[in-house]
């Protein structure tokens, strides 16, 4: 026992020596390449060397959120936390300013809530974070693992867990070889609520102990569409009334330009067909509205005063707005698929009852596409020309749109509860 101890101790030594090493190129990666992008990148640097936190409530709840992804899904357990511990802070971090955006957009006007950028890993950023700040509970959303976080958490007394957890194999398979390292890790949570057992098993093998191991399926099925989302789908298709439209959401460098090439070929069978291009990142924006020129389609910004309602594509440059506009779409395609990214979250489209495509790479979300594609709520498209193939089928077939839309929110429906798991699990952390 001595012998792991050290060896743990060792492991984690090396890895904050090796981070420090580094880390004159991830800060000037961070500010001066990332943040010639996005000028956000920039702003409350400090936070993310563990300084200008004083101004942040002591003893709260810290709930991390990597990015935009992250703060959508976790909203609603926010929101639920907030309800349940109405005297309690909360601090919201995340890694990117687009996800900041994000979490002050969902959370604004309440008073409870905070947000900062979570300290760089290094030994020195986290120790200070909780030596100012010292949480009652940290919730680290999904797979964000990080050795001094969680150490340092432990060194405090407070308590990690690790919610909405998901371990694909390839992701195991990486951890398992740097177990020197993972063991440590993984011996500072103190409760993991897994996608499945499949995941949960992954976390066992990896050192998990399993009275820390709890099955409670994903938040992201627990999505709610409010009317006023509703209502802003209806207003924004009323402005197409003969047009079909299909959304390309999340969608990524040399996956935009399959997408565009797809939708061409749909315009020769389908000419009223619109389509809606969100691409996943802000900095991406410009790139693909470049390439749409270069291509003489005619297309109009989202953001624009006026929005010419004859053009072939519109371009999403908005940010915060995808969840709604799913639901003024015919048809939805799912990016970061037909790339080696592993594919976004399908089921805002689902929620919608919108039939869903997507291509091959989909294992960010293996917890949820074999049963949308096993149900017929999403199908799978290998390239352009079969994407293109396939949006031209469900254009022209209404009754089958209907139904692949209908399978795809049947889906969800069957498996919502998980915030409520959760909340169980949080609650029982915080007595």
């Amino acid at each position: 026992m001595i012998l792991q101890t050290e060896a743990i101790f060792m492991a984690r030594q090396f890895y904050s020596l090796l981070l420090l090493v580094l880390a004159p190129i991830l800060l000037s990666y961070l500010y001066f390449i990332r943040g010639k992008k996005n000028l956000g990148y920039r702003a409350n640097f400090t936070e993310r060397l563990g300084c200008g936190l004083a101004s942040l409530p002591p003893h709260s709840i810290v709930i991390h959120c990597a990015s935009v992804g992250e703060v959508l899904a976790a909203t609603p357990l926010i929101k639920s936390i907030l309800k349940t511990r109405e005297n309690t802070p909360v601090i919201i971090t995340c890694n990117t300013p687009t996800g900041r955006a994000e979490i002050v957009k969902a959370l604004n006007n309440i008073a409870q809530v905070h947000t900062c950028y979570l300290p760089i890993d290094f030994a020195f950023a986290t120790r200070r974070f909780f030596s100012i700040l010292k949480p009652q509970l940290l919730i680290v959303m999904e797979t964000e693992l990080w050795p001094n976080l969680f150490h340092y958490a432990k060194q405090s007394q407070c308590k990690t867990l690790v919610v909405n957890a998901r371990l694909s194999e390839k992701s195991y398979q990486g951890y398992k070889k740097h177990a020197w390292l993972t063991k440590g890790l993984i011996n500072n949570i103190d409760g993991l609520a897994a996608h499945n057992e499949e995941d949960g098993e992954r976390f066992i093998k990896l050192g998990l102990v399993q009275s820390k191991l709890h099955i409670t399926g994903s938040i992201k099925f627990d999505i709610s569409i409010t009317e006023e989302e509703i209502t802003k789908a209806r207003q924004f298709q009323a402005n197409y009334p003969e047009r079909v439209i299909w959304l390309a959401g999340s969608t990524h460098p040399k996956e935009h330009e399959q997408i565009i090439a797809a939708h061409q070929r749909v315009l020769k069978q389908v000419s009223n067909a619109l389509l809606i291009i969100a691409p996943r990142h802000p900095e991406q924006f410009q790139a693909v509205a470049d390439h749409l020129s270069e291509q003489e389609i005619t297309f109009t910004r989202k953001s624009s005063d006026n929005i010419n309602t004859e053009a072939s594509v519109l371009l999403a440059d908005t940010l915060g707005e995808l969840k709604w506009l799913f639901g003024s779409a015919d048809i939805a395609y799912i990016g970061g698929s037909l790339i080696e990214r592993g594919g976004h979250n399908p089921l805002e489209a689902a929620a919608h009852g919108v039939p869903i495509l997507t291509g091959p790479h989909t294992y960010n979300f293996a917890h949820i596409y074999p049963q949308l594609i096993a149900q017929q709520g999403a199908i799978v498209v290998d390239d352009e020309d079969k994407l293109a193939a396939e949006i031209i089928t469900l254009f022209k077939d209404k009754s089958l749109r209907t139904q692949t839309g209908a399978n795809a929110k049947s889906v969800l429906v069957e498996n919502t509860g998980a915030i409520a798991k959760t909340m169980k699990l949080i609650n029982k952390s915080l007595e």
